[in-house]
């Protein structure tokens, strides 16, 4: 099993995987780089046997799959999660963050995306019927796709 401290020169993907449309996306990704994949999640998933692909299943404790991420996460790690508040804990852990659309989370762009998600909340509490997001489709996929690359080219660089 992986454990959530590895050597900080040795990049790696952590994925939030309970409901992360890309994961196919991530291991052609990691086999063609080389670079090890840990699967995080709830609920036993079923990955690939492949010795670059680890998968963690933690309890069904309230966030606790964001928590083993965010102590694993460190500035060798790309993490690719839809969550906001996870993606803002592993940035300032140094991780470079992905959504699953391939929109990076940044440190200059965190801030609005966790004011964006409360409004969201406040504006649902209150009984307001807000549409869904877009339907996941290729151009996402795609644009994931690149932004993976980068993001593991740009740690193999050393930033």
């Amino acid at each position: 099993m992986t454990t959530p401290s590895m050597p900080p020169t040795t990049p790696r993907i952590l994925v939030d995987a309970d409901a992360c449309p890309v994961k196919d996306e991530i291991y052609r990704v990691a086999w063609r780089l080389e670079v090890p994949v840990t699967i995080v999640s709830n609920s036993h998933l079923r990955v690939p046997d492949h010795p670059l692909i680890d998968r963690v299943v933690v309890s069904d404790g309230f966030d606790a799959a964001d928590d083993w991420i965010a102590e694993a996460a460190g500035p060798a790690t790309v993490v690719v999660t839809a969550d906001i508040l996870l993606a803002d804990r592993c940035i300032k852990a140094g991780a470079s963050v992905l959504s699953p659309t391939g929109r990076p989370f940044t440190a200059a762009s965190i801030g609005g995306a966790i004011a964006t998600r409360a409004i969201m909340a406040d504006l649902r509490a209150g009984g307001d019927q807000l549409g869904g997001s877009a339907p996941f489709g290729k151009a996402d996929r795609s644009r994931f796709l690149g932004a993976l690359d980068e993001a593991i080219q740009r740690i193999k660089r050393g930033r």
